[in-house]
């Protein structure tokens, strides 16, 4: 068995998801601009999460809900993950995003699983609060590291995905560091670069 990760935003979606709800709200170059820094490393991703959620405080669930099942997917996802599963690995998707997000992603592209972050809603509405295990800058490598061992699988057999900041605690991890049309803190850190956007290209270095 080996193991493949996947960031969500800007990897396995065709842009960022707060963004695409921000957009409904008239809100979506302020959110920009915040994630933006934050992919960057310019700014604590933590800090980022908590200050773009709160903007959002008060949009409807259920168009929150109907944004995030119409998302856009990257180019050649679901061919990847079907080729790589063919081949023995695991597919996983970590996201400093959001489950509303992810399940409904992980039903139309198939990947095995998902971990991500919950957004409160209370009274059909965003409260501006969240929680999860995928909050904090290392959130990632740590999740990594734990299915390593949950699932006997070593860093040579494990492939990762990514185009932020949030995505460099897991590159540590894996034999096969892939930064994905990805921002410049990450792109110095990573043994593959692809700036196509298409992700059948990952599929060239295994």
């Amino acid at each position: 068995m080996k193991l493949a990760v996947f960031d969500f935003d800007s990897t396995l979606m065709q842009g960022e998801t707060l963004e695409f709800i921000a957009r409904e709200y008239n809100l979506e170059n302020l959110m920009k601009k915040i994630t933006t820094e934050a992919m960057e490393g310019k700014i604590d991703f933590f800090e980022s999460l908590v200050k773009r959620v709160s903007l959002l405080k008060g949009a409807k669930e259920s168009k929150v809900t109907q944004i995030c099942k119409d998302l856009p997917y990257t180019d050649g996802a679901k061919e990847t993950i079907i080729e790589l599963q063919k081949i023995g690995y695991k597919v996983v998707c970590f996201s400093g995003g959001y489950e509303t997000a992810t399940i409904p992603a992980q039903n139309v592209l198939g990947f095995d699983a998902q971990f991500a972050n919950i957004l409160h809603f209370k009274d059909g509405e965003m409260t501006g609060l969240l929680g999860g295990e995928m909050m904090f800058s290392d959130s990632k490598g740590k999740m990594l590291k734990r299915l390593q061992t949950l699932l006997n699988i070593s860093e040579v057999d494990t492939l990762v995905v990514g185009d932020g900041a949030n995505d460099l605690s897991m590159f540590k991890y894996a034999s096969k560091k892939v930064a994905f049309c990805a921002k410049p803190i990450l792109r110095k850190n990573a043994n593959i670069i692809i700036d196509t956007k298409n992700l059948t290209e990952i599929l060239c270095y295994l």
